[in-house]
């Protein structure tokens, strides 16, 4: 077996053409094996991401029951390896299975009122490639996440630092419920492998053939109007970039590297370590704690709140250079001023600098909304 030179999937040595992506193969394809990903087991993915699309993205041919399309027989896509939120205008996310991955482990879910800058939730998930169903793992987080912190309002939680002891509570909170609906991925997937799956159902180590139980970072940031407060385990990131002023980095990671940073070594020496990506903490039944690491702080002006997977950062890891990336996006195109347009141009820079990971990039532009305009509000 070889690999395709562009998209990485495997591919027959007889083969002309690469099923995934339709590149032409020659006959010196490239026989360095791919990324492999460890095999998921047989659990169901929820059913809006299941399944492949319907309509070509080679050709806009429709893709027939065996999953290809009847026009130019390309594969088509897997739901769940691109998919995209915007629950408001002023929100949206992209999430992308990046070029050399052979599927999505990361995962995102959005909630917003629809006022611009009012209320919303953005839970970025990203799976440890080397744990059993990580891509059922960090997309069930995500929403137990996003929906714990979308079941109550800051209405009635008071104001002021008793307003942020409250949405502290609900971080935590909601990484509890995102931890354990990652237990309940590892318990199904066991009982998969007690019965004999697919997959064989050996069990090494506690955990079924013989990988690592699901396991997956968090970043979670709410917005209740003028307040931002986030919370992480792990090495995904939140970001504000305001439009004039310095741009934050928001989360501290739990990894190698921060180690590393915080003991004098140079970001870049450190973030381009062979252990860079080693994470210290994360969420899953063998994992030391999932408790958020948090901070807060007050939209004062314009800007963009960035939630992001290491597939993104990685390529552009300094809050000043991410922010720099933004502006020069939104100067190439009027649409990709809006966040579901600079998600998208976001995701496509990073796989264009090699799609080493999945790449998930959830936006939100922040407008603070005046005192005067915000008493009308609720007068």
């Amino acid at each position: 077996m070889t690999t395709c030179p562009v998209c990485h999937v495997t591919v027959g040595p007889s083969e002309q053409f690469c099923e995934a992506c339709g590149a032409q193969l020659s006959p010196t394809v490239a026989t360095e094996p791919p990324l492999a990903d460890e095999p998921a087991l047989a659990v169901p993915m929820p059913s809006d991401l299941a399944g492949t699309a319907s309509t070509c993205q080679a050709c806009g041919g429709e893709v027939a029951s065996d999953g290809y399309c009847g026009t130019c027989g390309a594969r088509a896509p897997v739901l769940r390896d691109h998919f995209s939120e915007q629950p408001a205008a002023w929100v949206a996310a992209v999430c992308d299975r990046g070029i050399r991955h052979t599927r999505n482990e990361d995962a995102v879910a959005l909630a917003a009122d629809p006022g611009p800058g009012s209320r919303a939730v953005l839970v970025v998930c990203d799976g440890v490639s080397s744990s059993i169903d990580s891509d059922l793992a960090s997309l069930a987080a995500a929403r137990a996440a996003r929906d714990v912190l979308t079941s109550s309002h800051s209405r009635g939680m008071g104001s002021g630092l008793s307003l942020v002891a409250a949405t502290i509570a609900r971080l935590e909170a909601a990484a509890d419920a995102a931890s354990e609906a990652v237990l309940e991925v590892t318990r199904t997937a066991k009982a998969v492998a007690a019965v004999g799956s697919p997959a064989g159902g050996n069990q090494v180590g506690g955990s079924p053939a013989g990988g690592s139980p699901a396991s997956c970072t968090f970043v979670a940031a709410v917005v209740e109007q003028d307040l931002l407060v986030v919370g992480s385990v792990g090495d995904s990131r939140a970001y504000w970039l305001p439009d004039i002023g310095a741009a934050t980095t928001l989360t501290l990671d739990d990894s190698f590297a921060q180690l590393q940073i915080a003991s004098g070594v140079p970001r870049v020496e450190a973030e381009a370590g062979p252990q860079a990506h080693a994470i210290t903490r994360w969420l899953g039944v063998d994992a030391p704690d999932h408790k958020p690491t948090t901070a807060t702080m007050t939209l004062a002006e314009p800007g963009w709140l960035l939630v992001c997977s290491d597939g993104l950062w990685n390529y552009c890891s300094p809050a000043e250079d991410l922010a720099a990336l933004v502006r020069q996006t939104c100067s190439t195109s009027p649409t990709a001023t809006e966040p579901l347009a600079l998600a998208g141009a976001l995701v496509d820079w990073a796989n264009a600098r090699g799609g080493q990971d999945n790449i998930t990039v959830a936006l939100a532009r922040i407008h603070p909304v005046p005192p005067r305009e915000e008493a009308r509000r609720n007068g």
